[in-house]
């Protein structure tokens, strides 16, 4: 069990991540292939591991699969705060990791399990190996992650609106309380489902809760206490062509023909509401290109957008919701 332990403080910065997190989505994925999960991610793995070989990109996945392994602890440097802001952001800040860090933590994961050789020279700081493995993982997540995206981020969304709700009807404590049962609040003490006992103390630091498609059994907590704190935690996915990344893809590839692909991207991805900058974030595109979508998609009556404070929140109109879901007769609310 992993205890979480807050101060009053701690409860005043307690935030959801505004989006799947790509180094966090990347690792959680390749864990994911290395082992059994749902039964609704048995496609996603063989198509996975189909791209994987017919890319070359199996190398590159086994050198990222040694270096995060489904295990109770593989090094925090792998997924560095700066992910949260993008797969770019993420790896920038990786390949910058210190030597003294890496050292560190890799003496911690040889303790568990026996590394490849390889992993010698990434411990000694030579910075040729860590660009090897940054660029594996870019590598990997391009093959078996990115194709996924849209649905990733939409159904990320989607938890983050039931998170908001919570919390608007309850607190924070509302906002803890609904990640029940993989998480128990019993103040001023989170407890989280861990196969190992741990305590962490926030000491004011706070909490980022970083929801994640490709998390499916307990959540995951850095292993360095010192670290800014984030708890990853899985997503409820009803099993269906919605929410499956394999059940989408005839739906994607119909509207691509339509819109073309990233406006099709775009479009599914506005479902759960963004704002452009959260768009460009969710789908790896610049600002301006969201924004240049997003434009198209309002004038042909798809996409409107609300101003709340300083900022523009897009979400579908009825005809938006329709053509996304194939149904020109959706009923409205009753």
């Amino acid at each position: 069990m992993l205890r979480l332990h807050f101060t009053d403080a701690d409860l005043a910065k307690v935030w959801v991540a505004s989006g799947p997190d790509p180094l966090w989505e990347t690792v959680l994925g390749m864990q994911l292939l290395s082992r059994h999960g749902p039964r609704s991610f048995g496609e996603w793995r063989r198509r996975a591991r189909t791209e994987l070989q017919r890319k070359g990109a199996d190398g590159p996945a086994r050198l990222v699969g040694a270096a995060a392994p489904p295990a109770s602890y593989f090094p925090d440097f792998l997924t560095p705060a700066e992910g949260g802001h993008g797969l770019s952001a993420g790896l920038d800040a990786l390949r910058a990791t210190p030597s003294a860090r890496l050292r560190r933590e890799l003496a911690l994961t040889a303790r568990a399990r026996r590394l490849p050789r390889w992993f010698a020279g990434l411990a000694a700081g030579e910075r040729s190996h860590l660009d090897e493995l940054t660029d594996a993982i870019r590598r990997v997540h391009d093959t078996v992650i990115r194709p996924d995206w849209t649905c990733v981020a939409a159904t990320v969304q989607a938890d983050r609106m039931v998170r908001a709700r919570a919390l608007c009807d309850g607190g924070v404590a509302g906002l803890l309380e609904s990640l029940r049962p993989a998480l128990d609040w019993r103040p001023p003490t989170l407890y989280v489902r861990y196969p190992e006992g741990r305590d962490i103390h926030l000491d004011g630091r706070g909490l980022c809760l970083i929801p994640s498609f490709f998390c499916h059994s307990s959540p995951v907590a850095l292993a360095d206490p010192t670290l800014p704190q984030v708890l990853v935690y899985p997503i409820a996915r009803t099993e269906g062509p919605d929410v499956s990344p394999v059940g989408a893809d005839r739906r994607r590839r119909q509207l691509a023909g339509l819109l073309g692909r990233t406006r099709a991207r775009v479009l599914t991805a506005l479902q759960n509401s963004a704002t452009t900058g959260e768009l460009a974030r969710m789908l790896h595109i610049s600002a301006a290109s969201a924004s240049e979508h997003v434009r198209a998609l309002r004038e042909a009556g798809l996409v409107h957008g609300n101003r709340v404070g300083g900022r523009v929140i897009h979400s579908l109109t009825p005809l938006g919701t329709a053509l996304l879901h194939g149904d020109p007769q959706r009923p409205g609310p009753a």
